[in-house]
C-alpha cells in the first residue's frame, strides 16, 4: 500500500504549473501564488471563481488551509495591507487566518485542457482548437554535458525544476554518451583530471525543452547539481508552436440546429435565465467559437475561421453592431457564467493529481458564489 504523503503549499503550487503553466498568462496578469508560504502544510483547499471576502470566510469555516481562485486577488501592487480597502481586506484576512491564496486565471484559458475548452466541450462544440494563433519561440532546447555517474542528479534537478513537458507528457529528454576534452589553467581545481593537462573522459549528453519563462530557474538548478567547475551547456531557441494551447476554441457542433436552439441549449448548460443575442433566431448554427469570460478581442478570429457563432461575455455596443453587419452570430452568456465551470473542472482534476501523487489532500468546491449581476 502505498504511503500517504503531506502536501506542502509548493506542492500545490507545482501541480497547478504543471495543469496551467504560468508562461501562458497575459505580461499584464498576476498568476500564481498571491499570499501564504510555499513551506505550510496544506490539507484542505477551497476552489472558487473569485477570491472575495466571502471566499475566505468559507475557508474559514471549512477549514481550508488554501483558496484556489480563477480571477487573482492582487492584480496591482498593493500599497498597502489593511481591511478598509477591498483586495487589502481579503489579504489581511487570508493572513490573519494562515490562508493561502493561489490564482490560476489566463494561464487556465489558454491551457490544454483549461477552462476554453471545458467551456467548448459543456456548449458541444466537438475537437476545439485555439482561437489565437498559435505562440511560437516559447521553448529553449537545453543540451549539457555531464560525467558519467552524475547524470541522474542533473536530470532529475532540471526536470524538477519545469523542463521537459511536451504536450500531455513530462520528463521528456534525451540522453547520449560521448567523449568530452578540456584543460583548465593553473588556477582551476577541476572535478576531473589535473589542473594545466589535457582531460578525456566519457560525458552524457542530456537534452531536453525548457520553457522561456524557466529558463533561469532551470539552469540555476543545472548548475546546483552540476559537479563541474565551469558546466558547458547550450539554450537553443526553438520555433515550436504551441498548437494545443491559446485563448478561445472553435470546433463544429454535432448537428446543425438555428440559434433559437443552439441559445437554449447554451442557457440549459449554463444553468442561465437568461441570455443575451446578436442576430437572426432562425440562423443555422454549424461552426461554434467560445471564449469564456470578456473575449471580443477574438471576434476577427472567429469570423475568419467561419465561425456561424461566438459564445463569450461582456459584449459592447458597438462589437455588436460590427458582429451583425459582419453576419456572425453572438451569444453573451455572462462573465460569471462561462467561467465559473471552472470550479468543478479544476477541482475534478486537482484530485487526480494529489491521487496519482499519494498527496492526502480535500478539495471543496465553493458552491454560493453569485453572479454580482442579476436579470430583474
Amino acid at each position: 500500500m502505498a504511503k500517504v504523503k503531506t502536501a506542502r503549499l509548493a506542492d500545490v503550487v507545482g501541480i497547478i504549473n504543471g495543469l496551467c503553466p504560468p508562461h501562458l498568462a497575459e505580461e499584464w496578469d498576476n498568476v500564481g501564488l498571491q499570499v501564504g508560504d510555499p513551506a505550510a502544510k496544506i490539507e484542505k483547499i477551497l476552489v472558487c471563481l473569485d477570491a472575495e471576502e466571502i471566499a475566505v470566510e468559507a475557508a474559514q469555516n471549512c477549514g481550508a488551509q488554501l483558496i484556489i481562485s480563477h480571477h487573482p486577488v492582487i492584480f496591482k501592487p498593493l500599497t498597502r495591507v489593511s481591511p478598509v480597502d477591498m483586495s487589502g481586506k481579503v489579504v489581511f484576512q487570508a493572513i490573519k487566518n494562515g490562508i493561502a491564496i493561489v490564482s490560476a486565471h489566463t494561464n487556465l484559458d489558454r491551457a490544454a485542457d483549461g477552462l476554453n475548452d471545458w467551456l467548448a466541450t459543456r456548449l458541444g462544440v466537438q475537437s476545439g482548437v485555439p482561437l489565437e494563433p498559435p505562440q511560437s519561440g516559447a521553448y529553449y532546447k537545453l543540451v549539457v554535458y555531464i560525467p558519467v555517474g552524475h547524470e541522474i542528479e542533473v536530470r532529475n534537478a532540471v526536470l524538477g525544476a519545469g523542463a521537459g513537458h511536451v504536450g500531455d507528457y513530462d520528463n521528456c529528454s534525451f540522453s547520449s554518451c560521448g567523449q568530452g576534452t578540456f584543460r583548465g589553467s593553473v588556477d582551476t581545481q577541476p572535478f576531473i583530471g589535473t589542473a594545466g593537462e589535457l582531460e578525456t573522459t566519457k560525458e552524457i549528453r542530456f537534452e531536453t525543452i525548457v520553457p522561456v519563462v524557466a529558463a533561469q530557474k532551470v539552469v540555476a538548478r543545472m548548475l546546483q547539481a552540476h559537479p563541474y567547475e565551469e558546466v558547458a551547456y547550450d539554450l537553443i531557441p526553438l520555433a515550436n508552436k504551441e498548437n494545443r494551447t491559446g485563448l478561445g476554441r472553435i470546433g463544429a457542433l454535432e448537428k446543425t440546429m438555428s440559434l433559437e436552439q443552439f441559445a437554449g441549449l447554451v442557457k440549459q448548460q449554463l444553468q442561465l435565465p437568461a441570455i443575451k443575442l446578436v442576430g437572426d433566431l432562425q440562423q443555422q448554427i454549424s461552426r461554434v467559437a467560445v471564449c469564456g469570460g470578456s473575449g471580443m478581442s477574438l471576434l476577427s478570429a472567429a469570423l475568419r475561421q467561419g465561425a456561424d457563432c461566438l459564445v463569450t461575455a461582456d459584449i459592447k455596443f458597438h462589437e455588436a453592431q460590427r458582429a451583425r453587419a459582419e453576419g456572425i452570430t453572438l451569444i453573451d452568456a455572462g462573465h460569471f457564467a462561462t467561467e465559473q465551470i471552472m470550479v468543478a473542472e479544476l477541482s475534478q482534476r486537482l484530485r487526480e493529481k494529489f491521487s496519482t501523487k499519494q498527496f492526502e489532500v480535500e478539495i471543496i468546491e465553493m458552491a454560493t458564489e453569485e453572479d454580482p449581476l442579476v436579470i430583474f
